[in-house]
């Protein structure tokens, strides 16, 4: 079944530098959206996106022409509800046709009280982003912000110093998987996304999954084969609590593996630095070289921050050696514990959306298991 999309009235986005680009707002806006607006190259997987907890926060602009042809489920939730503060297209399907949809994507966004901006020139919206880098942005009602808007847009905090991690992680302990899973998995909750798990339990896992701030002796005390530390909005460097946790479990032989912001807090964890990119690195396309064998796998991203470092190396933590760099900018895409079972990755082996080059991640730190101490 398709519907066409709800009522638009003119809308526009206000950037902090003061750019202003118009389009159409779909459905009513209860009060402005004002958030960091970034952008990401995907071509497909926008539910995905939009519940991805990595986005908490974000005003999210879509590079793909067309948006919402293929409708939205239940099935492929990353998260059980939106995460982004809006969404920028270029063109809101009017109408969506797939076996599986089961809502319109304008209807569903509008039921979760996200804003949708479209008919906005997404392409110089992107480039100008490029050029400029990301900034904080403001989705408003009409056809020119008013002084509350501008006011607002100016009180928006800096994304630098935001520990987001602790406001979407889960509060309650939980279990995913079968209860006689031949491995145990403890997984840190900066953010994680549904496919991480399924990704797990496909391969006979049954994980427990934790707050960001569960003390490293009560996942000790669960005597896991492994622990896993998750994707996440924010900056790394304000999830202060983590990397006492992680060294614990790191010292305590336990093989540990992290993706995305669960990497960048392994650099920071050992010595390392992370730093703000300019416009960061959102989609499914980024290439990434594996420096042992030069092989390139293309992979799924979405972060603003990185560990500061060169293939050379990480400044600051000797026991770290990189293992993968991005092809594009020469950024540090993975590390490695120097003499321990412990290694991360910047970018999304699970996807959701995005290519499955990366997926073996999985395997590697399932080998990896019977080196710990607690296997």
């Amino acid at each position: 079944m398709t519907r066409a999309p709800l009522h638009a009235a003119p809308g526009f986005l206000l950037l902090e530098d003061g750019t202003l680009f118009l389009g159409r707002l779909h459905a009513p806006l209860a009060a402005p959206a004002v958030a960091e607006v970034v952008f990401t190259t995907s071509m497909s997987g926008y539910q995905e996106t939009f519940t991805d907890p990595s986005y908490r926060g974000q005003i999210v602009v879509m590079t793909a022409s067309m948006i919402g042809n293929y409708g939205v489920n239940t099935e492929d939730l990353e998260s059980p509800i939106p995460q982004v503060a809006a969404v920028i297209v270029r063109e809101l399907s009017a109408t969506h046709s797939n076996w599986r949809a089961e809502q319109g994507l304008g209807e569903w966004l509008a039921s979760a009280q996200i804003p949708v901006l479209s008919e906005v020139d997404t392409r110089r919206l992107t480039r100008h982003l490029r050029t400029v880098g990301v900034m904080r942005g403001l989705v408003g009602a009409g056809t020119e912000p008013s002084a509350t808007d501008r006011a607002l847009l100016a009180a928006c905090p800096s994304m630098a110093g935001l520990d987001l991690a602790s406001r979407v992680s889960t509060t309650m302990r939980y279990e995913w998987g079968a209860a006689d899973a031949p491995h145990h998995i403890v997984a840190y909750d900066f953010g994680i996304k549904r496919n991480i798990l399924r990704m797990f339990e496909a391969r006979g896992c049954r994980v427990t999954v934790v707050p960001s701030t569960t003390p490293a002796a009560e996942v000790l005390a669960m005597r896991p084969d492994g622990v896993f530390l998750s994707n996440g909005p924010g900056d790394p460097e304000a999830v202060t609590y983590a990397p006492a946790n992680i060294r614990a479990v790191v010292e305590a032989g336990v093989p540990v593996f992290g993706i995305c912001l669960g990497h960048q807090l392994l650099g920071l964890t050992f010595g390392g630095r992370t730093v703000k990119l300019p416009y960061g690195h959102r989609g499914g396309n980024h290439p990434v070289q594996v420096r042992a064998t030069g092989e390139v796998l293309i992979t799924s991203q979405n972060h603003g921050f990185a560990v500061e470092g060169t293939a050379d190396g990480i400044p600051g933590a000797p026991e770290l050696e990189v293992t993968h760099v991005n092809l594009n900018d020469g950024t540090v895409e993975g590390l490695r514990h120097r003499s321990r079972p412990v290694f991360g990755v910047q970018y999304h082996p699970e996807a959701a959306p995005g290519p499955h080059d990366a997926v073996p991640h999985f395997d590697d730190f399932l080998a990896s298991l019977g080196s710990g101490a607690s296997a």
